[in-house]
């Protein structure tokens, strides 16, 4: 059963943010129309999206966001509504009392992303910035609380709605930065690493790098088996993301020429879906992109799909117009590294907006909601809680929890097993 709309002017806003409340977070066909006779005519459930209502249909008043093209400046003023928030309020004649659909376009945009902000010392956008930290609602996913809201509203008007549902699903996000601590690190970094380990008397790693590299010892960040093994477990779905760059004080993998790497990265892509982590340099450097991506394939031969931006940096809009010239199809950097929460306000993926060129674009964004670096600052029985919580948000709404790791977080050389307790239990 499809869903038709009608709004007096079709704009490429409408049409992204209808389709993906509609149909990819309700599972509900929609159609759009800017006839009235046609609309008058529908037999079926139908909604009317303007500033009044022409009858008898569901009726969301608009606010003027979706009609624009570019930035405005936007006075937000959000208020309670029930266990959430929301913003831009409507009349007592809308279904609701807020514009749901110009509320979730400034979400999934990152509309607040475009304008002037402070940056972290990476040059991100920081979690303190976002209008979710400052109203307290970042711990929440609103756009898909919002659409099971719209969904309740619709089926008391339109009782026989037909739709598909979707269900809870867990996505572990692994970031390979450097696939071993000791091993393949080559002669220069392996003398370095040992006198300084030595001078700064950490004898104690002097001996763990002197058996790993001997081969008596399994190197301690070589965590792929039991992470592996977790998510097979569990049912989960895993994605493994290594880098690829050049060598650099950011950049600190293993070269891509090493066999042993290749090997791992091979055997990595038998079991679980591999994809790039992006070098600090490539984030800047097209020609460097495409050269990892190139680097990638020929790893494991088949095409890139999934991407994560080494340290999280995630500068809207340029490094995702690179993404799409190269034809990449996912990325999973939309979250924040310092907290944990729904940086865009859902836990649904959602296609990339380019507020640029006001397009929707085909490249597929994923937001994590849990990231390690964000409770680190936590005693265990706090980061259950927070994890527990955030869960349980996702579960209301049928969503997927992403949630992102490094590979040596589950070493032994973490002296705290939470992580490992975490990832085993499916978090």
């Amino acid at each position: 059963m499809m869903l038709l709309v009608y709004t007096p002017k079709i704009t490429p806003r409408i049409t992204y943010i209808f389709k993906h409340i509609c149909t990819r977070i309700i599972g509900l066909q929609v159609d759009f129309t800017s006839k009235i006779e046609n609309f008058v005519a529908h037999n079926g459930p139908k909604l009317s999206y303007g500033k009044q209502a022409l009858g008898n249909e569901f009726f969301i008043k608009s606010s003027e966001l979706l009609f624009q093209q570019g930035l405005a400046d936007i006075e937000i003023n959000v208020k309670p509504w029930e266990e959430t928030k929301c913003f831009f309020s409507t009349s007592d004649t809308s279904g609701l009392p807020f514009d749901i659909f110009a509320a979730s376009f400034f979400m999934l945009s990152r509309y607040e992303e475009y304008q002037p902000h402070v940056k972290d010392v990476f040059g991100r956008f920081s979690s303190s910035e976002s209008l979710a930290f400052k109203e307290g609602f970042l711990n929440q996913p609103v756009v898909n609380i919002w659409a099971q809201k719209f969904l309740t509203e619709l089926k008391l008007r339109f009782p026989d709605i037909d739709r598909i549902s979707s269900s809870f699903t867990t996505h572990n996000l692994i970031l390979v930065s450097e696939a071993y601590k000791y091993k393949n690190k080559g002669l220069l970094r392996s003398v370095f690493g040992f006198f300084n380990d030595f001078f700064r008397f950490r004898f104690r790693s002097v001996f763990k790098r002197i058996k790993v590299v001997v081969f008596l010892k399994k190197d301690p960040y070589n965590t792929f088996d039991l992470i592996i093994n977790a998510c097979k477990n569990n049912k989960t779905k895993l994605t493994v993301f290594f880098k690829l760059g050049n060598f650099s004080q950011l950049d600190l993998n293993i070269s891509h020429l090493k066999n042993s790497h290749r090997s791992l990265i091979k055997s990595v892509a038998d079991y679980a879906q591999v994809g790039l982590q992006i070098s600090n340099g490539a984030l800047k450097d097209f020609i460097q992109l495409k050269k990892e991506k190139k680097r990638l394939e020929e790893i494991i031969h088949r095409p890139l799909l999934e991407t994560f931006n080494s340290h999280c940096i995630l500068q809207l809009p340029e490094i995702l117009h690179d993404l799409v010239d190269i034809e990449v199809a996912n990325n999973y950097t939309m979250g924040y590294c310092d907290t944990i929460g729904f940086r865009a306000g859902t836990c649904t993926p959602f296609f990339f907006y380019d507020l640029d060129f006001e397009i929707q674009t085909p490249l597929k964004i994923h937001s994590f909601s849990i990231c390690k670096d964000g409770l680190s600052e936590f005693e265990n029985d706090v980061i259950l809680q927070k994890v527990s919580e955030i869960k349980d948000e996702i579960k209301k709404v049928n969503g997927t929890l992403l949630t992102v790791f490094n590979n040596e977080d589950f070493s032994v050389l973490e002296k705290n097993n939470i992580w490992r307790m975490l990832l085993k239990n499916n978090f």
